[in-house]
Protein backbone atom coordinates (compact mmCIF):
# COMPACT_ATOMS: atom_id res chain seq x y z
CA UNK A 1 0.00 0.00 0.00
CA UNK A 2 1.39 3.38 -1.02
CA UNK A 3 1.85 5.73 1.92
CA UNK A 4 0.34 9.20 1.54
CA UNK A 5 3.16 11.76 1.42
CA UNK A 6 3.29 14.39 4.13
CA UNK A 7 3.81 17.96 2.90
CA UNK A 8 6.69 19.76 4.57
CA UNK A 9 7.60 23.43 4.67
CA UNK A 10 10.30 22.76 2.08
CA UNK A 11 7.86 20.90 -0.19
CA UNK A 12 5.44 23.80 -0.01
CA UNK A 13 8.16 26.41 -0.52
CA UNK A 14 9.45 24.72 -3.69
CA UNK A 15 5.93 24.41 -5.09
CA UNK A 16 5.12 28.05 -4.32
CA UNK A 17 8.33 29.29 -5.92
CA UNK A 18 7.51 27.37 -9.10
CA UNK A 19 3.98 28.82 -9.19
CA UNK A 20 4.87 32.42 -8.40
CA UNK A 21 8.18 32.61 -10.26
CA UNK A 22 7.04 35.61 -12.30
CA UNK A 23 5.71 37.48 -9.24
CA UNK A 24 8.54 36.75 -6.81
CA UNK A 25 11.65 38.89 -6.45
CA UNK A 26 15.01 37.10 -6.21
CA UNK A 27 15.46 35.58 -2.78
CA UNK A 28 13.70 33.02 -0.58
CA UNK A 29 10.22 33.91 -1.87
CA UNK A 30 7.06 34.56 0.17
CA UNK A 31 6.74 33.22 3.68
CA UNK A 32 4.83 29.93 3.95
CA UNK A 33 3.27 28.68 7.16
CA UNK A 34 0.57 26.12 7.96
CA UNK A 35 -2.97 27.17 8.79
CA UNK A 36 -3.70 25.73 12.22
CA UNK A 37 -7.34 26.76 12.65
CA UNK A 38 -9.79 23.94 12.02
CA UNK A 39 -7.31 21.10 12.46
CA UNK A 40 -6.61 18.39 9.92
CA UNK A 41 -6.38 20.68 6.88
CA UNK A 42 -3.33 20.66 4.62
CA UNK A 43 -3.65 24.39 4.10
CA UNK A 44 -0.82 26.91 4.04
CA UNK A 45 -0.62 30.69 4.12
CA UNK A 46 1.51 31.96 1.25
CA UNK A 47 2.68 35.49 1.91
CA UNK A 48 -0.15 37.97 2.40
CA UNK A 49 -2.14 37.32 -0.76
CA UNK A 50 -2.56 33.57 -1.26
CA UNK A 51 -3.59 30.31 0.38
CA UNK A 52 -2.32 26.91 -0.79
CA UNK A 53 -4.57 23.90 -0.23
CA UNK A 54 -3.17 20.41 -0.68
CA UNK A 55 -5.41 17.36 -1.03
CA UNK A 56 -4.08 14.46 1.04
CA UNK A 57 -5.77 11.54 -0.75
CA UNK A 58 -7.50 10.65 -4.02
CA UNK A 59 -11.00 11.28 -2.71
CA UNK A 60 -10.02 14.71 -1.41
CA UNK A 61 -8.46 15.45 -4.82
CA UNK A 62 -11.73 14.60 -6.58
CA UNK A 63 -13.67 16.82 -4.20
CA UNK A 64 -11.21 19.69 -4.62
CA UNK A 65 -11.40 19.53 -8.42
CA UNK A 66 -15.19 19.52 -8.18
CA UNK A 67 -15.04 22.49 -5.81
CA UNK A 68 -13.12 24.57 -8.34
CA UNK A 69 -15.88 24.09 -10.91
CA UNK A 70 -18.62 24.61 -8.34
CA UNK A 71 -17.20 27.95 -7.21
CA UNK A 72 -17.58 29.28 -10.73
CA UNK A 73 -21.23 28.18 -10.76
CA UNK A 74 -22.21 29.77 -7.44
CA UNK A 75 -20.11 32.95 -7.57
CA UNK A 76 -22.78 35.09 -9.33
CA UNK A 77 -25.61 33.85 -7.09
CA UNK A 78 -24.64 33.90 -3.43
CA UNK A 79 -23.78 37.56 -2.85
CA UNK A 80 -20.51 36.91 -0.99
CA UNK A 81 -17.05 36.20 -2.35
CA UNK A 82 -15.51 32.78 -2.87
CA UNK A 83 -11.79 32.31 -3.50
CA UNK A 84 -10.35 32.34 -7.00
CA UNK A 85 -7.80 29.71 -7.99
CA UNK A 86 -4.73 31.30 -9.59
CA UNK A 87 -2.93 27.98 -10.04
CA UNK A 88 -3.90 24.34 -9.82
CA UNK A 89 -2.30 20.99 -10.50
CA UNK A 90 -0.77 18.04 -8.62
CA UNK A 91 1.73 18.37 -5.78
CA UNK A 92 2.28 14.59 -5.66
CA UNK A 93 1.14 11.74 -7.91
CA UNK A 94 -2.65 11.86 -8.11
CA UNK A 95 -2.92 14.49 -5.35
CA UNK A 96 -4.23 17.92 -6.32
CA UNK A 97 -3.55 21.42 -5.09
CA UNK A 98 -5.04 24.85 -5.62
CA UNK A 99 -3.37 28.18 -4.95
CA UNK A 100 -6.21 30.55 -4.07
CA UNK A 101 -6.52 34.27 -3.58
CA UNK A 102 -6.73 35.30 0.06
CA UNK A 103 -10.06 36.95 0.85
CA UNK A 104 -9.70 40.04 3.09
CA UNK A 105 -11.13 39.66 6.57
CA UNK A 106 -10.81 37.36 9.57
CA UNK A 107 -12.34 34.07 10.64
CA UNK A 108 -15.89 34.07 11.96
CA UNK A 109 -14.44 32.45 15.08
CA UNK A 110 -12.62 35.73 15.78
CA UNK A 111 -15.17 38.37 14.73
CA UNK A 112 -18.88 38.63 15.53
CA UNK A 113 -21.34 39.05 12.68
CA UNK A 114 -23.35 42.29 12.65
CA UNK A 115 -26.95 42.85 11.54
CA UNK A 116 -25.64 43.63 8.06
CA UNK A 117 -23.62 40.43 8.24
CA UNK A 118 -26.82 38.52 8.98
CA UNK A 119 -28.26 40.02 5.79
CA UNK A 120 -25.16 38.75 3.97
CA UNK A 121 -25.84 35.25 5.34
CA UNK A 122 -29.46 35.52 4.24
CA UNK A 123 -28.23 36.31 0.73
CA UNK A 124 -25.94 33.29 0.89
CA UNK A 125 -28.81 30.95 1.85
CA UNK A 126 -31.06 32.48 -0.79
CA UNK A 127 -28.41 32.09 -3.47
CA UNK A 128 -27.72 28.46 -2.58
CA UNK A 129 -31.41 27.69 -3.04
CA UNK A 130 -31.28 29.28 -6.51
CA UNK A 131 -28.37 27.19 -7.79
CA UNK A 132 -29.75 24.92 -10.55
CA UNK A 133 -29.80 21.41 -9.15
CA UNK A 134 -29.22 19.81 -12.54
CA UNK A 135 -26.08 21.87 -13.11
CA UNK A 136 -24.74 20.96 -9.68
CA UNK A 137 -25.37 17.28 -10.38
CA UNK A 138 -23.52 17.61 -13.69
CA UNK A 139 -20.48 18.78 -11.71
CA UNK A 140 -20.71 15.67 -9.55
CA UNK A 141 -22.24 17.19 -6.40
CA UNK A 142 -23.79 14.23 -4.54
CA UNK A 143 -27.28 13.99 -3.10
CA UNK A 144 -27.48 13.33 0.64
CA UNK A 145 -30.71 12.24 2.38
CA UNK A 146 -31.84 14.26 5.41
CA UNK A 147 -30.73 13.00 8.80
CA UNK A 148 -33.20 11.58 11.29
CA UNK A 149 -33.57 14.08 14.11
CA UNK A 150 -35.09 11.34 16.29
CA UNK A 151 -31.96 9.19 15.92
CA UNK A 152 -29.67 12.20 16.43
CA UNK A 153 -31.60 13.27 19.55
CA UNK A 154 -31.19 9.81 21.08
CA UNK A 155 -27.44 9.86 20.38
CA UNK A 156 -27.12 13.38 21.82
CA UNK A 157 -28.96 12.37 25.00
CA UNK A 158 -26.52 9.51 25.54
CA UNK A 159 -23.60 11.85 24.86
CA UNK A 160 -24.94 14.49 27.27
CA UNK A 161 -24.97 11.97 30.10
CA UNK A 162 -21.23 11.44 29.61
CA UNK A 163 -20.38 15.14 29.87
CA UNK A 164 -19.31 16.70 33.17
CA UNK A 165 -22.32 18.23 34.94
CA UNK A 166 -20.69 21.67 34.98
CA UNK A 167 -20.37 21.63 31.19
CA UNK A 168 -23.87 20.56 30.20
CA UNK A 169 -27.15 19.66 31.87
CA UNK A 170 -28.97 16.84 30.00
CA UNK A 171 -32.26 18.24 31.28
CA UNK A 172 -31.96 20.93 28.62
CA UNK A 173 -33.11 18.33 26.10
CA UNK A 174 -36.57 18.49 27.70
CA UNK A 175 -37.18 21.29 25.20
CA UNK A 176 -36.97 18.68 22.44
CA UNK A 177 -39.30 15.90 23.50
CA UNK A 178 -39.55 12.84 21.27
CA UNK A 179 -42.83 13.99 19.62
CA UNK A 180 -41.23 17.35 18.78
CA UNK A 181 -38.32 15.57 17.11
CA UNK A 182 -40.84 13.74 14.93
CA UNK A 183 -42.57 17.03 14.06
CA UNK A 184 -39.22 18.49 13.02
CA UNK A 185 -38.55 15.73 10.54
CA UNK A 186 -37.37 16.94 7.15
CA UNK A 187 -40.22 17.92 4.85
CA UNK A 188 -40.58 16.45 1.40
CA UNK A 189 -39.47 18.77 -1.34
CA UNK A 190 -36.70 19.53 -3.75
CA UNK A 191 -33.14 19.33 -2.46
CA UNK A 192 -31.06 22.50 -2.52
CA UNK A 193 -27.33 23.12 -2.68
CA UNK A 194 -25.93 22.90 0.86
CA UNK A 195 -22.44 24.08 1.82
CA UNK A 196 -22.57 21.48 4.61
CA UNK A 197 -19.73 22.92 6.69
CA UNK A 198 -20.61 26.52 7.53
CA UNK A 199 -18.30 26.62 10.54
CA UNK A 200 -16.96 29.94 11.79
CA UNK A 201 -13.53 29.15 10.33
CA UNK A 202 -15.10 29.13 6.84
CA UNK A 203 -16.74 32.55 7.17
CA UNK A 204 -14.59 35.56 6.25
CA UNK A 205 -15.80 38.54 8.31
CA UNK A 206 -14.76 42.18 8.07
CA UNK A 207 -14.11 44.41 11.13
CA UNK A 208 -17.63 45.87 10.83
CA UNK A 209 -19.20 42.40 11.03
CA UNK A 210 -20.04 41.95 7.34
CA UNK A 211 -19.63 38.47 5.88
CA UNK A 212 -17.29 39.03 2.95
CA UNK A 213 -16.63 35.48 1.84
CA UNK A 214 -17.20 31.76 2.39
CA UNK A 215 -14.40 29.19 2.17
CA UNK A 216 -14.05 25.43 1.63
CA UNK A 217 -16.79 24.11 -0.66
CA UNK A 218 -15.38 20.56 -0.79
CA UNK A 219 -18.18 19.03 1.33
CA UNK A 220 -21.04 20.62 -0.63
CA UNK A 221 -24.06 18.37 -1.27
CA UNK A 222 -27.60 18.53 -2.57
CA UNK A 223 -29.83 18.00 0.41
CA UNK A 224 -31.46 19.42 3.51
CA UNK A 225 -31.12 23.24 3.85
CA UNK A 226 -31.51 22.87 7.63
CA UNK A 227 -27.92 21.57 7.67
CA UNK A 228 -26.61 25.02 6.72
CA UNK A 229 -28.89 26.68 9.28
CA UNK A 230 -27.38 24.29 11.81
CA UNK A 231 -23.86 25.23 10.74
CA UNK A 232 -24.63 28.90 11.18
CA UNK A 233 -26.20 28.31 14.61
CA UNK A 234 -22.92 26.89 15.92
CA UNK A 235 -20.84 29.46 14.01
CA UNK A 236 -22.61 32.77 14.70
CA UNK A 237 -25.19 31.84 17.35
CA UNK A 238 -28.73 30.50 17.20
CA UNK A 239 -30.51 33.90 17.12
CA UNK A 240 -28.39 35.26 14.27
CA UNK A 241 -28.70 32.00 12.29
CA UNK A 242 -32.47 31.94 12.61
CA UNK A 243 -32.79 35.61 11.71
CA UNK A 244 -30.67 35.03 8.58
CA UNK A 245 -32.69 31.95 7.58
CA UNK A 246 -35.95 33.82 8.12
CA UNK A 247 -34.71 36.68 5.93
CA UNK A 248 -33.88 34.05 3.30
CA UNK A 249 -37.50 32.92 3.31
CA UNK A 250 -37.31 29.81 5.48
CA UNK A 251 -40.22 29.15 7.83
CA UNK A 252 -40.34 28.01 11.43
CA UNK A 253 -39.93 24.29 10.80
CA UNK A 254 -36.60 24.33 8.90
CA UNK A 255 -35.27 26.99 11.28
CA UNK A 256 -36.08 24.92 14.36
CA UNK A 257 -34.89 21.74 12.69
CA UNK A 258 -31.55 23.42 11.93
CA UNK A 259 -31.34 24.71 15.49
CA UNK A 260 -31.79 21.24 16.98
CA UNK A 261 -29.44 19.59 14.52
CA UNK A 262 -26.79 22.05 15.72
CA UNK A 263 -27.58 21.49 19.39
CA UNK A 264 -27.37 17.71 19.08
CA UNK A 265 -24.21 17.83 16.97
CA UNK A 266 -22.35 20.14 19.36
CA UNK A 267 -23.17 17.96 22.38
CA UNK A 268 -22.04 14.81 20.57
CA UNK A 269 -18.79 16.38 19.38
CA UNK A 270 -17.89 17.71 22.82
CA UNK A 271 -18.57 14.30 24.37
CA UNK A 272 -16.43 12.67 21.68
CA UNK A 273 -13.62 15.08 22.54
CA UNK A 274 -13.77 14.02 26.18
CA UNK A 275 -13.46 10.38 25.07
CA UNK A 276 -10.54 11.08 22.74
CA UNK A 277 -12.55 10.54 19.55
CA UNK A 278 -12.19 14.13 18.34
CA UNK A 279 -8.98 16.18 18.34
CA UNK A 280 -10.60 19.62 17.98
CA UNK A 281 -9.61 22.14 20.69
CA UNK A 282 -11.89 22.13 23.74
CA UNK A 283 -12.43 25.92 23.66
CA UNK A 284 -13.64 25.72 20.04
CA UNK A 285 -16.13 22.93 20.75
CA UNK A 286 -17.34 24.62 23.93
CA UNK A 287 -17.88 27.90 22.08
CA UNK A 288 -19.87 26.16 19.37
CA UNK A 289 -22.04 24.40 21.93
CA UNK A 290 -22.67 27.67 23.76
CA UNK A 291 -23.66 29.46 20.55
CA UNK A 292 -25.96 26.67 19.36
CA UNK A 293 -27.78 26.58 22.71
CA UNK A 294 -28.51 30.31 22.83
CA UNK A 295 -32.22 30.81 23.40
CA UNK A 296 -34.41 32.15 20.62
CA UNK A 297 -37.95 33.50 20.77
CA UNK A 298 -39.14 31.28 17.90
CA UNK A 299 -38.89 28.05 19.88
CA UNK A 300 -41.14 29.48 22.61
CA UNK A 301 -43.94 30.76 20.38
CA UNK A 302 -44.13 28.30 17.47
CA UNK A 303 -46.83 25.65 17.23
CA UNK A 304 -45.41 23.32 14.62
CA UNK A 305 -48.79 21.81 13.86
CA UNK A 306 -49.79 25.10 12.29
CA UNK A 307 -46.35 26.48 11.44
CA UNK A 308 -45.14 27.12 7.91
CA UNK A 309 -43.27 24.40 6.09
CA UNK A 310 -40.07 24.88 4.16
CA UNK A 311 -39.96 27.30 1.27
CA UNK A 312 -40.63 25.72 -2.11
Amino acid sequence: MTQTPTPTTETVRRLVLSLLADDTAPGPGPEVRPVTEGGGHSTWWVGRRHVLRLARDRDASLRQRRELRLRDLIRPLIGVAVPVSVARGEWASGLSYTLDTLLPGVSGEQQDVSALGEADLAGLLTGLREVPVRQAETLGVPRTPPRSLETLRAAALRAAERLPAEEFDPARFAQLAAPAAVQLGAQTGAAVLVHHHLAGEHLVVSPDGRVRGVLDWTDTVLGDPAEDIAGLASAVGAPAAVRAATLAGYGARPCLRGLWLARCDTVIRLADRHRGRDDSPFPLLEARLRRAWESILLERVTDLRDGPDDVP
